[in-house]
């Protein structure tokens, strides 16, 4: 099953992007947060 993504959604998470950009002081923080985020999300998930 493909899943299709709204204008909406794109927007909202290019939005966090910049977020997480704006907040770091250069770019392997900022992927470091992302891997985090991604790595929380994962957890959360194959906890339920």
């Amino acid at each position: 099953m493909v899943e299709v993504m709204t204008d909406r959604q794109y927007d909202g998470i290019l939005q966090m992007i910049e977020m997480i950009i704006d907040g770091c002081k250069d770019l392997e923080e900022a992927k470091r947060k992302i891997a985090e985020l991604r790595r929380e999300k994962k957890e959360k998930e194959k906890a339920e």
